[in-house]
Formats: structure tokens, C-alpha cells, sequence
């Protein structure tokens, strides 16, 4: 959070967003509705898409945990300390940033990924040779009012990133391999075609059926249909989701996480300066750590042990030996 925004201005973008919300999710009707494979339990078909692996070799398990209130500083230090941009994108890559964009929020908010976090990444992408950066989200409002009220268009496009705004044409049916909830699910899969690296960029929050949303349940944003049928079955939902990606990447915003109220928030009380962020290539272990800066024992959360018990990452993070580095 800017401090030297007013509280003047906090208040004009709050009521704002709140304006904006009931005119986005009309726009967003078409998105949220669109399943032209509903699921029927039966196996993947030759039509359903597959999302590769992005992991890059010799990097599993690594992670940072980085405490500070400046996120510039946090999220360069933790690259930083995992081997640096360098060991995960190479010349000529072509890079994917998964955001959350998912409401028609000010940044200030903590209900989506800050700006400064997409304009940073894709600074140091181009900087590590990227050919291209690539942004996308399918949000539950309307897109377009979704990625401005964030700042997440104006840090991407100022940046040189690509904006990738999902339509209906730009979505294949995904199965998930041994999956019973993701099975012939429109996936936004026209922002992959050509990418090899794929970052996933989350904030810490609450969520008032999962208990928490972040990094895993940040591919939520991949999926299109009436995607809200599985918050029935949420925790194996994310699970589902850990296991359809893969990511090079994923990087967990704490600097202020949303507390309470989850996952849209609203004010400002909502948030709790926790200054933290987590960078790592294991997002179960990333998930793990950020329980607890909402002060959830990662038992709270099954949704954490069921993808680690699943073989997408190791829940006992510790395990992994974390980089923490702490700075002023």
C-alpha cells in the first residue's frame, strides 16, 4: 500500500470498484456460463488439451521466504536467493504470467495481484532474454474493467507484456489425468499456445469456503464454465488444479494479506500487514507457508494436504531447507 495515498482517494476507488462490480458481472455472464463440454465422468478424448510440464530441471524444491513491507524489494531479493531470474528463464523464452484479476478491485484492496509485482516480473523476464511476456486471467467480473480497476492492464502493457483477455473462442476442454471434478472443462488455452515458462502470481487471502486462496487455487482463473459448481467439493477441487499445472514459478504475495472476508474483501480492515514473500517452484509448499502468515495450521487447510498426498509438492516445507532473508 502507497503511503502516501489519501484517504480521500481510498475512499473515491472503494466506492468506484463497488460501482464498477455491478456493471462488470453483467459483462461477465458469458464467461461464467460458457461450458460447451460439460462433464460427464468419462476419460479424456483426443480433443481435450493438456497443459505441459514448465518446470525447469534442476530446480525442484527451492524456496525463499522473504519479510519486508516493500514487495519490490521482497520479490527481487527472493529471485534473488533461488538463483535469480536467470535460472529460470532463458533467452528466447516465451513466458506466461498467470494473475489474479478475478474482481473489479483497487490493488489496494488485496484482492488481486498488485500491479507492481506484474510490471517487475516482466521486467526481469525481458531483462533474462524472454522473447515474450504474455499476462492473462479469466476473472469473474467483467475482464476489461477487472484488469483496469487493478492496474494489472497499465503494468502490463507499460512493461511491454502482452494483455490476454479471454473470449469464447479462446477455450479447449481439459481432462486431469485421475481427476473426478476437472473433466472436459473449458480451460483458457489460447494464452499458451508458444509458451514454455509459466509463472503464477497470487495474493495471500481468506476465502470463505476454501479457508484460504493462493497459489493453487490462483489456477482457478484458467478455467471458464459454471466454474462455481466446485465450491461443493473445493479442497479436491484445488487439488485437481495443483495437478492440471505445472508452473516454473510461483510466487506468493503476504505483504498485506487479506485476513478476513475472503476472497473479495472490501476495506481496508480486511488486511493485516504480514510483510512477507514467498517464491518457489514447489506452489504446495508455497501454499503451506502462507497458511500460516492467516494463522491457519496447514491441517486447517486440507486442500494443501490432499495436493501434497496427490505428488504435486511437499506440504512440510521446511523440509525443503527455505531461503529466509529478512530486510528493512
Amino acid at each position: 500500500m502507497d503511503p502516501d495515498t489519501s484517504q480521500s482517494r481510498r475512499d473515491f476507488l472503494i466506492r468506484s470498484a463497488k460501482a464498477g462490480l455491478s456493471v462488470a458481472a453483467a459483462g461477465a455472464i458469458g464467461y461464467l456460463f460458457y461450458d460447451p463440454n460439460p462433464p460427464d465422468g468419462s476419460a479424456a478424448t483426443e480433443e481435450d488439451v493438456r497443459l505441459p510440464d514448465f518446470s525447469v530441471s534442476g530446480t525442484a524444491g527451492r524456496i525463499s521466504i522473504v519479510t519486508g513491507p516493500d514487495r519490490l524489494k521482497t520479490v527481487q531479493l527472493g529471485l534473488r536467493s533461488i538463483g535469480g531470474i536467470e535460472a529460470f528463464i532463458k533467452r528466447g523464452d516465451r513466458v506466461l504470467l498467470k494473475v489474479n484479476a478475478a474482481f473489479a478491485s483497487p490493488p489496494f484492496l488485496g484482492a488481486t495481484t498488485h500491479p507492481v509485482l506484474v510490471s517487475e516480473l516482466t521486467r526481469l523476464c525481458f531483462k533474462a532474454g524472454a522473447a515474450s511476456v504474455t499476462v492473462t486471467d479469466n476473472p469473474i467480473n467483467d475482464p476489461d474493467s477487472c484488469f483496469r480497476l487493478t492496474g494489472i492492464m497499465q503494468a502490463a502493457t507499460s512493461a511491454g507484456a502482452r494483455l490476454f483477455l479471454p473470449r469464447e473462442s479462446f477455450f479447449r476442454p481439459v481432462t486431469v489425468k485421475g481427476g473426478d471434478l476437472i473433466r472436459h472443462w473449458p480451460l483458457l488455452h489460447e494464452p499458451f499456445q508458444g509458451i514454455n515458462k509459466l509463472i503464477g502470481l497470487a495474493p495471500v487471502k481468506d476465502h470463505h469456503r476454501s479457508g484460504a486462496s493462493m497459489t493453487m487455487k490462483n489456477w482457478y482463473g484458467l478455467l471458464g464454465g459454471r466454474r462455481n459448481i466446485f465450491h461443493q467439493d473445493i479442497h479436491n477441487f484445488i487439488k485437481e488444479l495443483s495437478l492440471m499445472v505445472t508452473p516454473t514459478l510461483v510466487i506468493l504475495d503476504g505483504t498485506a494479506s487479506m485476513m478476513t472476508n475472503g476472497p473479495t474483501g472490501g476495506t481496508l480492515d480486511d488486511l493485516k500487514p504480514t510483510h512477507t514473500m514467498i517464491v518457489s517452484t514447489d506452489q504446495v509448499a508455497a501454499d503451506a507457508v502462507g497458511a500460516g502468515l492467516l494463522g491457519r495450521r496447514v491441517e486447517e487447510l486440507s486442500f494443501i494436504g490432499k495436493a501434497a498426498a496427490a505428488g504435486a509438492g511437499t506440504a512440510a516445507f521446511e523440509s525443503l531447507n527455505p531461503v529466509r532473508v529478512s530486510i528493512g
